[in-house]
């Protein structure tokens, strides 16, 4: 009795357990994901380049007489003026040429009024007879001889007198006057111009950086388009030191160049910007932002939200009026503070998932748990 009580009671556990196991199993709920609600707004775009600064003008000083260096009147590392007087060299022996030059030309002068004095007395007596049309001829001719050696004499005392004044070797330009380059005592000027130091004006300063070809077509296409308004021929232009600050003071495009440059694909572009304050010195490396244009119809996306897919194309995850996920591709335009910029791809009013992106899947159902909006560019 108590053998068959217990395999009742084990026929019975069995047949409880197996309707437990035929009972539905309950459903799991759409995962959970956070959106935002994407709005278009006009939103300024930049370009971010490194770039490398350079003087705004750059002179050499050299010696254009030959000479011995006697002095250097300039503090190196200190600003000039143009016209400033930096060196001398030895002027004894162009003071001796511009005399003697005088010279020649003060006697020029004289054989001149007296070649003119004898002419025009034969000009006279040609009218009497008392004199022949040869010699006539003759003193005319050395009129005309002796007034051209005055002007030649004139000339030499020019030419002195330059080589004179080359003596005192002047800035060309205002700016921040360099090393010297040869000593007191020596030489120079000896058949060539001799490299004295050089003078570079760095107020303003040009920043030089390259551009991707590729870039510019896209700005091009999107501008053709009408997804973008591009930035005038002078954008402006703000730089980031190399230690991370912002440069103060903004600048703006001053050249393109009309070309590529066929072993890198870039074209070259140059920048002004004002340095009174001489932070900026010629061959530091600098970040370069561009304004490149403003994007008319776009929005701002958390980093979050946009992905990238095998190929590296840009895309976001966007939830239907049903709920449901669906993949859409986009285009970006760089970034504006932490956000991305998307100028293609999206509509206004389309819910954005920004949370929850591991769980949500194309075409699966989801829960939204709570709508947020993207600030704009200057939050």
């Amino acid at each position: 009795m108590k053998v068959a009580a217990l395999a009742a009671l084990g026929a019975a556990a069995s047949l409880l357990a197996g309707c437990g196991s035929s009972a539905p199993k309950k459903a799991s709920p759409p995962p959970p994901v956070i959106v935002t609600i994407a709005r278009s707004q006009q939103i300024p775009l930049t370009r971010e380049f490194t770039g490398r600064l350079s003087a705004y003008r750059e002179a050499n000083v050299l010696a254009r007489v030959p000479g011995v260096l006697l002095k250097r009147w300039y503090r190196e590392g200190s600003e000039v003026n143009a016209g400033q007087a930096l060196f001398e060299i030895d002027p004894a022996p162009y003071r001796a040429a511009l005399d003697a030059a005088l010279a020649t030309l003060a006697q020029a002068k004289a054989n001149a009024l007296n070649a003119h004095v004898t002419a025009q007395r034969d000009r006279v007596l040609i009218k009497t007879h008392l004199v022949s049309e040869s010699q006539l001829d003759t003193d005319e001719a050395a009129e005309r001889s002796t007034a051209a050696l005055v002007q030649q004499a004139r000339a030499n005392v020019e030419s002195a007198r330059i080589n004179l004044g080359y003596t005192d070797v002047t800035s060309p330009i205002a700016g921040i006057a360099g090393e010297q380059q040869v000593t007191e005592g020596a030489m120079v000027g000896q058949g060539t111009p001799t490299l004295l130091a050089t003078v570079d004006q760095i107020n303003p300063i040009y920043v030089n950086f390259n551009e991707p070809a590729t870039e510019q077509e896209q700005l091009t296409a999107d501008a053709e388009a009408g997804l973008l308004t591009p930035a005038s021929s002078r954008a402006k232009v703000r730089l980031t030191l190399p230690n991370g600050q912002p440069y103060g003071q903004p600048g703006r495009l001053d050249f393109r160049a009309a070309t590529v440059d066929p072993t890198t694909g870039t074209i070259a572009l140059r920048a002004i910007l004002p340095n009174a304050s001489h932070q900026l010195l010629p061959g530091m490396f600098v970040n370069v932002r561009l304004a490149v244009g403003t994007a008319i119809h776009a929005f701002l996306l958390p980093q979050a939200a946009v992905q990238r897919n095998a190929s590296g194309d840009p895309y976001v995850l966007t939830v239907s009026p049903e709920d449901t996920v669906v993949e859409k591709n986009v285009q970006t335009e760089g970034t504006s503070g932490t956000d991305w910029i998307v100028s293609k791809g999206l509509v206004d009013g389309e819910r954005v998932i920004v949370s929850g992106i591991q769980e949500a899947r194309p075409g699966k159902k989801v829960t939204v748990r709570s709508l947020r909006s993207v600030p704009g560019p200057g939050r």
